[in-house]
């Protein structure tokens, strides 16, 4: 969307989502419309390593066949609002709603939830119906882009670089805003915006040799929490940070700031990191069936070193610190996925009209 917009500014956007309003504001220059709405069910998480298999397919049961009144609703709606074209971020609904209204849908996916299900049938048999029925809707979707790392290559409209939102502010920048040495080394450790109880801040404290930024710690972990900001430095370490989950910083911004990423490896994480060039010490889902992708992708493409669930949650991925922060920066050359994707539909809207 922010693509588009600095291509034809005059674009404008009708967002149906969960997704937090805070998150397009902060990620888009113009105006939009935003309706809070469940379009998506994709996993329920018990935390940002584990799904929820039972409760996934209860709320599957609740969503499922979508509402052919709650779809004429959207498509009557976004009729009235003058849209042109139905952009899915691999929720299957739009497509749904998109054939109701008479406009034509986008499907953008690295996977689809129907392909991502097939690998719990063996422990949640009940999915079949679920994916049968969803693989048909995204079979319906009038253009189709797929953003690598691709998890399932097909026959497709458009196949493009990772697809994440770009840097904005200069790494010296970020730096001295967080009074951070321009020459120290920094670490960044994330897990894609999921709580998460962090076991070894303690040990992060006695790096003096390494700053630590951690977007969505537990505020609870860090008694001197700023209450304007939610920003805090653990006490005694000067090189410690925690921010909230939506802090003053573009996250982008914050990890072009580092010298490493340490978190899990999800899609947002991969592009952003890859677009930064900078190593990725990346904790695995084995279960997650987009994992080996992701895997794939960052060893032939990027430079990073794999850790364990269980090396991350006990702090000994900090032995080989040294040897993630020794890996050297890509300097990447080739264009933006989502510079890609913009030029695409630019392409598709001016050839409707």
């Amino acid at each position: 969307m922010a693509a588009i917009q600095q291509r034809t500014p005059k674009v404008g956007f009708e967002i149906f989502t969960q997704v937090p309003r805070w998150f397009f504001e902060d990620s888009l220059s113009e105006p939009f419309g935003y309706h809070p709405m469940l379009t998506d069910i994709g996993l329920a998480q018990k935390t940002a390593l584990v799904e929820d298999m039972p409760e996934t397919l209860k709320r599957l049961d609740d969503f499922l066949p979508f509402d052919d009144f709650r779809v004429q609703d959207t498509a009557s709606q976004i009729r009235q609002l003058e849209c042109q074209m139905v952009i899915c971020d691999i929720a299957p609904m739009g497509i749904a709603v998109a054939r109701e209204a008479g406009i034509p849908s986008v499907l953008i996916e690295n996977f689809t939830w129907d392909w991502i299900y097939e690998a719990y049938l063996n422990d949640v048999p009940e999915l079949r119906r679920h994916i049968a029925y969803l693989g048909e809707v995204f079979n319906t979707a009038d253009y189709y882009v797929q953003t690598q790392p691709v998890c399932r290559p097909c026959q497709v409209d458009l196949t493009t670089s990772p697809v994440g939102r770009k840097i904005r502010t200069s790494r010296q920048q970020i730096r001295q805003q967080l009074d951070i040495p321009d020459q120290a080394k920094v670490v960044m450790i994330t897990m894609g915006g999921i709580p998460w109880q962090y076991g070894f801040l303690e040990d992060l404290v006695k790096r003096e040799d390494v700053y630590f930024i951690i977007p969505g710690a537990d505020s609870s972990q860090c008694p001197d929490i700023d209450p304007l900001t939610g920003t805090g430095r653990l006490a005694g370490a000067g090189g410690v940070m925690l921010l909230p989950h939506h802090s003053d910083f573009f996250h982008p911004d914050l990890v072009n700031a580092a010298d490493a990423i340490i978190g899990k490896a999800g899609y947002s994480t991969v592009a952003e990191v890859y677009n930064a060039g900078i190593p990725f010490g990346y904790v695995e889902r084995p279960r997650f069936r987009e994992t080996q992708a992701l895997t794939d992708f960052i060893e032939q493409g990027m430079k990073g070193l794999p850790i364990t669930e269980a090396q991350f949650q006990s702090g000994t991925w900090l032995a080989f610190l040294a040897d993630l922060l020794a890996l050297p920066r890509i300097d990447r050359n080739d264009s933006y996925g989502a510079d890609q994707v913009a030029d695409f539909i630019c392409a598709l809207l001016d050839r409707e009209q």
